[in-house]
């Protein structure tokens, strides 16, 4: 899209920085830059009354607004929304300007989850999004943008980085996004969750920014053995190192670390992973979030009965760790990562050592493109 001599803007992949900078290019001072970014980030109208000088734009972007306007809008368009019965959670499908899908979810008390991906590498073995591999990075901007289409629907306090993809292998669009969320934005940085599988750059990038979210950490077994067979193609470090990288960032923030544990029934629901946790996690200043599995189908994974679940966060919490017994947003409606769009584009299970084929992807890459990155957890 042309917004004026020489400069253009791309909607799919587009990064925050490329958006300030055509910005710049139209005229553009900081306080103008500032005003787009916060019409655009809390969903406001873009004839919303001006007040003070610095709210009238140079005449090159006022001119250039519309088309601006229709980038911006272009970036996420909403496709499907699918609300649950017990009204915890709603799945939005949204459509991006290439024509791949990404899946948000709408959570309860102002909440809401994004992806930061399309598909997946990292191949979790009980997760819908992995089997279709990495098919690209979103932009800074697109993944902001799912944020914003939230807040058209209601409002937003906290964004949680646990949707399709593995934040830490598009590191650098998800803190552009976290750094915008936060201050234009103004969702504050305890309220937005920095999910990952855990990855060293992760660990020495989050301190150094403006903006240090909350930090969440898909452990799912404190046995490296299984855990390398949960998340084939994560990073293999030890679940203890993982576990003191982690608190050494909770320490510097000042903020309870989360661990994520997707309970599998009879295969990381057992004692010995109680006391697994027990040694590594009692005394300290976190807390674990117990997630029954959202099962996916010609998966011989299942959930564990609620009792069992019960009895497991029931056990930690007299241990010392503190457990927290979740319900998985939207079960009801398929509101495990990558299950709506695997439905919408027929995703098709992995083969052993194999990738997976995904029929009537509308925008998939050609035959043979080789996916790059990493996903979810």
């Amino acid at each position: 899209m042309t917004l004026d001599a020489g400069f253009t803007l791309n909607a799919a992949g587009l990064r925050i920085g490329e958006l300030r900078g055509q910005l710049r290019a139209l005229g553009a001072g900081p306080l103008h830059e500032a005003r787009v970014m916060r019409l655009w980030t809390h969903a406001l109208p873009w004839d919303s009354p001006r007040r003070h000088p610095a709210d009238h734009f140079p005449r090159t972007l006022d001119q250039a607004l519309p088309e601006l306007i229709s980038t911006l809008s272009g970036l996420a368009r909403l496709q499907l929304r699918e609300p649950s019965s017990d009204d915890e959670g709603e799945r939005l499908l949204f459509e991006l300007a290439d024509g791949q899908t990404v899946e948000s979810v709408l959570l309860a008390r102002g909440g809401v989850c994004v992806s930061t991906q399309v598909g997946c590498a990292v191949g979790c073995t009980f997760c819908m999004t992995g089997r279709s591999g990495l098919l690209r990075q979103l932009g800074s901007a697109e993944i902001v943008a799912q944020v914003v289409e939230a807040r058209r629907l209601r409002a937003v306090r906290k964004v949680v980085f646990m949707g399709m993809g593995e934040p830490a292998h598009n590191l650098d669009n998800v803190l552009e996004a976290i750094e915008l969320l936060g201050t234009e934005a103004m969702i504050g940085h305890r309220n937005l969750v920095f999910s990952t599988v855990g990855d060293e750059r992760v660990f020495e990038r989050l301190p150094q920014g403006r903006v240090r979210p909350a930090l969440a950490l898909s452990l799912h077994s404190t046995r490296a053995d299984l855990r390398a067979s949960l998340l084939p193609r994560a990073p293999r470090i030890e679940p203890a190192d993982l576990v003191a990288a982690a608190q050494a960032y909770g320490r510097t923030i000042g903020y309870p670390v989360q661990y994520q544990w997707t309970l599998i029934e009879g295969v990381n629901d057992t004692d010995q992973e109680i006391d697994g946790i027990v040694q590594l996690l009692a005394g300290q200043y976190a807390v674990m979030n117990l997630i029954p599995l959202n099962a996916i189908p010609d998966s011989p994974y299942r959930r564990p009965s609620w009792e069992r679940a019960a009895h497991m966060a029931r056990t930690l919490h007299q241990r010392g760790v503190l457990a927290k017994l979740r319900r998985s947003a939207a079960q009801d409606v398929e509101g495990g990562c990558g299950q709506l769009r695997a439905r919408t584009i027929s995703i098709q299970p992995r083969a052993p050592g194999g990738r997976a084929g995904a029929a009537g992807a509308v925008g998939a890459p050609p035959a043979g493109a080789a996916p790059a990155g990493v996903a979810g957890a």
